[in-house]
């Protein structure tokens, strides 16, 4: 199982909102590189980065800070936010991350992702699924797209996909636990598919059950910055 720490970028700052209310942000670090070596230097292998400014303004705020990160760790990263055409594609592995995350546009323009895949291969995109409900939430999560969760995952792999990750929106940053039901239901329905968990986890134990029903990864966040899980701790998942 692979840990993936999250890094949310506001403004050029590492911040975490509560369930996607803008509204509601804690800045947690000024210095988002800082926060990158800390993982590094623990043993994290991977981060995922959120440009939040883009996401909501719907194009590319803060890759200056994905460069920044990049060239100062040896992380594998993905990051997503404000993605809207191939130039922003290409800007963003030119900056240094291994992955592009792609959410509110994979529901938007499904045939553009069909492109990318081809274009680049599955392995270099993730598919953020942002679900209320089990309806998929865009632009940031402000705007309801009316899609079944199921219906969403079924899309993307007919396209090629096979990387997702799925935020419950009602769990994120509130440190109450992942949504293990909905996963479950999920891999039922989906079992080709690679499924990371991101939301809501609260403690190393959170870690174990994402683990044991069968996710291939974890996004954390608050948990790590409110000092809920420790990063030796999560050095001891694999």
């Amino acid at each position: 199982m692979i840990i993936i720490p999250a890094i949310d970028i506001i403004d050029g700052k590492a911040v975490r909102l509560t369930k996607g209310d803008y509204a509601q942000q804690k800045v947690y670090n000024e210095n988002p590189v800082e926060v990158a070596k800390e993982f590094e230097a623990a043993g994290i292998q991977r981060l995922h980065i959120v440009d939040l400014d883009g996401a909501k303004a719907g194009k590319i705020i803060n890759l200056a800070v994905l460069e920044k990160i990049a060239a100062s760790t040896c992380l594998s990263i993905d990051f997503g936010g404000g993605v809207k055409n191939m130039t922003d594609v290409d800007n963003i592995f030119n900056a240094g991350a291994s992955m592009v995350t792609i959410g509110s546009l994979a529901v938007k323009q499904p045939q553009l992702i069909e492109e990318w895949l081809m274009e680049f291969s599955a392995e270099k995109f993730l598919i953020g699924a942002d679900v209320l409900d089990e309806k998929i939430k865009i632009s940031g999560w402000l705007e309801d797209s009316g899609i079944n969760i199921f219906d969403f995952i079924g899309r993307m792999i007919a396209l090629g996909a096979n990387n997702i990750f799925c935020t419950d929106i009602s769990k994120d940053g509130v440190l109450q636990g992942p949504s293990i039901e909905l996963y479950k239901k999920i891999m039922a329905e989906h079992p080709e598919i690679n499924l990371i968990a991101s939301g809501g986890v609260s403690n190393i134990e959170d870690v174990k059950e994402l683990k044991a029903i069968g996710c291939t990864g974890a996004i954390i966040g608050k948990a790590i910055y409110e000092g809920k899980i420790t990063l030796a701790e999560l050095s001891t998942i694999n």
